[in-house]
């Protein structure tokens, strides 16, 4: 690992992953008691809400609109930030933008930067990116400086350090703060407070002689330029406000259209996310204003197979997305395996359909991520804008199953079907023959009936084991239902 929080290239496939992953007693406990807490508050403070149901089906609706008219909203977006100071710039995948914002850095002649915590900047790996440039990355998010001083990697959207304990948070501040600055105090226990205290003093002395900030957003708001950054600590503000330089790195997808569509979005956020009624630190900035806040502004937009998800009909909705991680915590798998193991800054259920697209390959990882669901549909009865999840796993595994042509980037690739899926189709073949043809079917059932003791009861032979090691293998009725019910309908025709 490089920079600030190492880096996912090069991770195992989901089930490896997963494998090890549930192994770690000491993991699954922290996500157990993290999720949910998270997840109760939040239900409480969205019952709260007579019309959630009303709120839910606007943001998805506005988000379909903006999705359909993507182009002239970026379009105005980028006339209006212009107008207002700001400078533009598009970037096509991630290392032209990781280029476009290295390039940017060096002009100011600074060699450390401060962050706010960005999903789109840990898409790109921009830490790494600019630690081979020599320009070192100082996260400010208290969990994401708890991932950089650790040389992790985030494993969840809203709390990046959600698979740390108390205990092992001031291992790691006591071991590793001085080398990124202030030492920790060597009387620091595991107190809450003290952990907090001990991040506001490194984080301050940053924030301070910062020349150069760096950031994301959660919105753009197109009929003003208008960025908005929501958080719970007061860092981002800090970030935003403080340098001569801000760099904000945003998917292209962020935008909203207006300022009443952006009402919608902060009351939905806040409640999905971390359960509070309104958000602590709401940022918002319009370009740059003379003796207030930096004097230049980069906005730089980001497609990054963001265009090639659009034009999927079913995989789109995908785009909708707020990153408010309600369906991490509701997910019995990511509740099990972490974050880690989905190999992606974005983990849970919403990395399943998303990274799949964004990546747009046809690597070992990106074939798995869409079976990393249970299929349970919990994250889309939690999602703040309707993402039905489920669907979109089963549309990817459909895709990948059949591996055939999907565009990637303007070019024509091909999905090769994961290991197994060979034995899959086979078995769903003969299936379809059976079905088709009634008397075979009929045939089938009851020989099954009557060879039942023949028959395994708890795993299958051969390749079938691996299916079975996680599933119940159903008992073979003594009689088929087809024969059962002729039986009983005789039964009744006689008396």
């Amino acid at each position: 690992m490089s920079g600030a929080t190492g880096t996912y290239l090069g991770m195992p496939p989901f089930p490896r992953a997963a494998k090890d992953a549930v192994r770690d007693a000491t993991l699954r406990a922290n996500l157990r008691h993290a999720t949910h807490t998270i997840r109760d508050k939040r239900a409480a403070a969205v019952a709260e809400l007579p019309d959630w149901p009303e709120l839910r089906a606007a943001g998805a609706a506005i988000k379909d609109r903006t999705l359909r008219h993507l182009d002239h909203y970026l379009v105005q977006l980028e006339e209006r930030v212009t107008a207002a100071g700001g400078v533009v710039h598009w970037a096509a995948d991630a290392a032209e933008a990781n280029r476009i914002v290295t390039a940017l850095v060096k002009e100011t002649g600074e060699r450390e930067v401060i962050k706010v915590k960005s999903m789109a900047t840990q898409e790109i790996g921009l830490n790494e990116a600019l630690a081979k440039a020599g320009i070192r990355a100082n996260e400010t998010d208290l969990a994401e400086l708890i991932v950089q001083l650790g040389d992790d990697l985030p494993s969840h959207i809203l709390v990046p350090a959600i698979h740390r304990n108390r205990g092992e948070i001031r291992d790691i501040f006591a071991r590793n703060m001085a080398r990124w600055g202030r030492a920790a105090p060597e009387t620091l226990t595991d107190a809450p407070a003290e952990l907090a205290e001990a991040a506001r003093l490194h984080l301050r002395e940053k924030f301070l002689r910062a020349k150069v900030g760096i950031s994301g957003a959660n919105f753009m708001v197109a009929e003003t330029g208008t960025l908005v950054v929501v958080e719970s600590e007061g860092n981002g503000r800090m970030c935003l406000t403080l340098p001569e330089t801000l760099i904000s790195v945003v998917g292209i997808e962020k935008v909203v259209p207006s300022w009443q569509d952006l009402e919608v979005f902060l009351q939905t956020l806040p409640r999905s996310s971390t359960a509070e009624r309104m958000n602590p630190y709401t940022s918002m900035w319009t370009g740059t204003t003379d003796g207030d806040g930096p004097r230049v502004f980069h906005l730089v937009l980001l497609d990054n197979g963001r265009t090639d998800t659009l034009a999927d009909e079913v995989g789109r909705q995908a785009l909708r997305c707020i990153r408010c991680s309600a369906c991490l915590n509701v997910c019995p798998v990511y509740e099990r395996a972490g974050g880690h193991a989905y190999g992606s800054a974005y983990p849970g259920p919403i990395g399943a359909i998303l990274t799949p697209q964004l990546r747009g390959t046809a690597g070992e990882l990106d074939a798995s991520l869409p079976y990393a669901s249970s299929l349970c549909g919990a994250c889309y009865e939690v999602c703040p804008v309707a993402i039905d999840i489920p669907e979109v796993l089963v549309h990817l595994r459909e895709r990948v199953v059949q591996g055939g042509p999907v565009t990637v980037r303007g070019t024509r690739t091909r999905i090769r079907p994961a290991k197994g899926h060979a034995a899959e189709r086979a078995a769903l073949r003969a299936a379809t023959w059976a079905l088709d043809r009634p008397g075979a079917m009929r045939a089938g059932q009851r020989l099954a009936g009557r060879s039942r003791r023949l028959l395994p009861r708890r795993s299958l032979p051969g390749p079938g084991r691996a299916w079975t090691a996680s599933r119940d293998l159903p008992a073979v009725p003594a009689e088929p239902f087809r024969d059962w019910w002729q039986r009983r309908t005789r039964g009744e025709d006689g008396r």
